[in-house]
């Protein structure tokens, strides 16, 4: 197993309600990737993969200086983080699983 498809397995719910959980606890938050590795003890590329599935969720924008931050401030619900099912198309994975196929 390579050390790339290691680090998505290490990809989890849990880890991502944390993140979110965070976000939701500190209002006005925004972190660099070095920061957020830092504050969850994740490696880089973990950390990279969480915070590029809550963009794709629209949990998380990126600012002009690469800073991690929800879009608004208040009352705001965690992205449904449930395994989704896979379409009838197969033109795209869903939610989380497709975090860990990635």
């Amino acid at each position: 197993m390579t050390a790339r498809s290691q680090s998505f397995i290490n990809l989890t719910e849990p880890m991502l309600q944390r993140i979110c959980a965070e976000y939701l606890e500190m209002p006005g938050l925004q972190l660099t990737v070095e920061q957020a590795q830092r504050l969850w003890g994740l490696d880089k590329e973990t950390c990279e993969r969480a915070l590029e599935f809550l963009l794709e969720t629209r949990f998380l924008v990126r600012t002009r200086r690469n800073l991690y931050a929800r879009p608004t401030d208040g009352s705001v619900a965690m992205p449904s983080l449930r395994m989704a099912k896979a379409s009838l198309d197969g033109s795209r994975a869903g939610g989380f699983t497709r975090a860990l196929a990635s």
